[in-house]
């Protein structure tokens, strides 16, 4: 039977459950085991697919097309495995499934009610993943922090679990201590406070993951032992890092994962975190800086910048920067401020920075002009550049304007007139006039064949087919391709199931490709995706080059 771990936060959210969720699945791995994840989400929403990425961060999706939460992604990265749709939980799902099996008559006649039913179902989805996965361990976080209203039918769910089978079953509390700048202490109450709401649900944590900006000593590990009942080895230190990578060694300081054996009454074994323990020296490592400009959109909330909207990009320049022995230096520009009076001259001197350029996924009209003129800059002086879904479109809006003189080319996204190099499709054509927006875009795993010679085909290893995971509504318009092509667009990938574009490339350009998929979503710290390394090669020629 597989045991199951279950990972709340305590005292504010982001202190970092997901990434503390995906380092114990690490550690857990690298003793051998079979491990999955579940994300639970409490909100109302089926998927993350309709959220606001300024709001929620990056919307995840997996091979099989399910758009979920960011968390998702840091699992499939640390434990380098694809995740599916039955690893993602949101309240909006399970209150829907319920509620379907109650109009099927699955209840039998049943009174169906919240407090019985719907742990019922949280438990039965939680279970088949350890079967569906074949997991020695699955891991469960549980979004929200203790005594949020939202999540509280979750916690009932673990805790009867635990009732069940209470050797199959820990609890993990990830929860956060300050330092007060004006008493340089480091005060623990937050936290004591936490595991008391913790325990108002009838759960004891097994261990608590304590947060904080430095090491927590020996005199606050007794402390959070004494007042939240817990021994001190198993108040497991979590100081800020350089890297999330560090993570799994940070808490294998501590001993967490053959800790985590014991309780479950399972014999230790050794540590082995040896390909984790060189990345970590890679990432901290002195070699020479490479700097990647990324143009985007969802990137400021007032006066924060926000690149949880575009984590997998991030982690996609990391691997492939420590891959390529070069230490990544990103730097954010928003595209809405190359539309405002004098942007060329702001534009100019942003990427007179950068080795490459990166021009992300998105939606909408707004801030399309900045990274229209951001592309054309890259091509016209040669810098690297890859673009990602509607990096690639916007890539060719701007060569059938600036190259092939359609000066009024757009995307029916934006227009209904003009030249409509980018379209909508039919299928999505229906589905945007009944307003059937959630879980409707070309979502998933699609197959792309690649032109034999092409830089597509040789930075995939020479393969003349691969998968790439895919989010968007609108595609190249075929219409466009011979007078695109006649002035020197090659269109490298294809789905020939239905003939549709999914790389375009120029040849006369040192680096200059456009993917109407999301390889960032599939690159994993030790397996950098191939069109990021090719990128980052590009950046360190031209980086070398007198020429420059």
């Amino acid at each position: 039977m597989a045991k199951f771990l279950f990972v709340a936060g305590g005292v504010m959210s982001g202190v970092g459950k997901g990434v503390a969720t995906a380092s114990i699945g690490a550690i857990l791995k690298s003793k051998g085991f079979s491990v999955s994840a579940i994300k639970i989400d409490p909100y109302l929403n089926m998927d993350a697919g309709t959220m606001n990425p300024v709001e929620h961060g990056e919307v995840f999706v997996t091979d099989d097309g399910t758009e979920c939460d960011q968390d998702i992604g840091n699992y499939e990265r640390f434990l380098d495995r694809n995740l599916s749709t039955i690893n993602y939980l949101t309240s909006g799902r399970v209150y829907h499934a319920v509620i379907e099996k109650e109009r099927k008559l699955e209840y039998n006649g049943e009174t169906v009610e919240v407090g019985v039913h719907i742990p019922e179902e949280i438990i039965a989805r939680i279970k088949q993943v350890a079967t569906h996965d074949k997991a020695d361990f699955v891991l469960v976080e549980i979004g929200g922090t203790v005594g949020d209203y939202q999540n509280v039918l979750f916690l009932e769910a673990s805790r009867l679990m635990k009732l069940a089978s209470p050797n199959d079953v820990l609890f993990v509390l990830v929860t956060y201590l300050p330092v007060p700048r004006m008493l340089g202490e480091m005060k623990t109450k937050p936290t004591q406070h936490a595991v008391r709401a913790l325990n108002a649900t009838g759960i004891r944590p097994d261990f608590i993951v304590a947060r904080s900006e430095a090491l927590v000593d020996g005199p606050r590990k007794r402390k959070i032992s004494v007042f939240c009942n817990v021994a001190p080895e198993d108040v497991i230190s979590s100081p800020d890092v350089s890297s999330v990578y560090d993570i799994p060694i940070q808490f294998e300081e501590d001993q967490l994962g053959n800790r985590i054996l014991k309780k479950f009454r399972m014999k230790e074994r050794a540590k082995d975190l040896k390909e984790w323990r060189k990345l970590s020296l890679k990432a901290k490592g002195k070699a020479p800086e490479i700097y990647v400009g990324v143009v985007g959109k969802y990137i400021t909330s007032g006066d924060f910048m926000l690149s949880d909207s575009y984590i997998s990009v991030v982690e996609a320049i990391k691997h492939a920067s420590w891959a390529k022995n070069r230490t990544p230096r990103i730097l954010w520009f928003s595209a809405e401020e190359y539309e405002k009076k004098g942007a060329l001259k702001i534009l100019q001197k942003d990427l007179k920075q950068c080795d490459c350029v990166i021009v992300p996924g998105g939606f909408g009209e707004r801030g399309t002009e900045g990274k229209i003129l951001a592309i054309q800059h890259c091509r016209e002086n040669n810098i690297p550049y890859l673009g990602l879904c509607f990096g690639l479109q916007l890539a060719i809006i701007e060569f059938a304007r600036n190259v092939c003189g359609m000066t009024r080319a757009t995307s029916r996204e934006f227009s209904k007139t003009g030249d409509l190099v980018i379209d909508v499709m039919e299928d999505q054509k229906r589905l945007l006039e009944t307003k059937k927006y959630g879980a409707s875009m070309r979502l998933g795993a699609y197959r792309c064949d690649l032109a034999k010679g092409s830089l597509a085909w040789r930075l995939y290893g020479k393969k003349d087919a691969i998968q790439e995971r895919h989010r968007h509504r609108y595609e190249f318009n075929n219409a466009y391709k011979e007078a695109l092509e006649a002035k020197g667009a090659v269109f490298s990938g294809t789905n020939k199931e239905r003939d549709l574009v999914e790389i375009m490339e120029i040849p006369s350009r040192s680096f200059f490709l456009g993917a109407q998929f999301h390889p960032e979503l599939t690159s994993r710290p030790l397996r950098p995706h191939p069109l990021f390394v090719g990128l980052l090669e590009a950046a360190i020629k031209r980086k070398k080059s007198p020429k420059r």
